[in-house]
């Protein structure tokens, strides 16, 4: 139990690189007007990164179709993006408030839910 949760730990901090990374470049290169429709951009990139980690890394849980989990993955972040996208529209869109703050608020609550949606809903034993 405590090697899976380094494994997420681990997981997570590159699933997160990689949002944040999209979610930069999408509003300093790409200068979008908006932080919530980066944030989208950014969080189907790192959900895509967080599933194949998952996967093959954390659960090693690759006896089921992939097909399977994916969906009930898909389910679960699209979840998990819809409040990560609404934390940066109220924090930065609304309040304007600095986007970079909101995203640590935004994964903040984000990883409290990602584990256990994981062991329970999708990478199931």
């Amino acid at each position: 139990m405590q090697a899976e949760l380094l494994r997420f730990a681990i997981n997570g901090l590159t699933a997160t690189a990689v949002h944040y990374a999209v979610l930069t470049l999408a509003m300093e290169v790409l200068s979008f007007s908006s932080a919530a429709l980066a944030n989208l951009l950014a969080a189907a990139t790192g959900i895509f990164s967080s599933f194949i980690g998952n996967r093959y890394f954390v659960f090693a849980s690759t006896k089921e179709a992939i097909i399977n989990q994916a969906i009930r993955f898909v389910w679960l972040y699209s979840g998990v993006a819809a409040m990560h996208a609404t934390v940066l529209f109220v924090w930065t869109d609304l309040q304007g408030y600095d986007y970079r703050i909101g995203f640590i608020v935004a994964t903040a609550l984000q990883v409290l839910i990602s584990y256990t949606g994981n062991k329970l809903l999708v990478f199931t034993k």
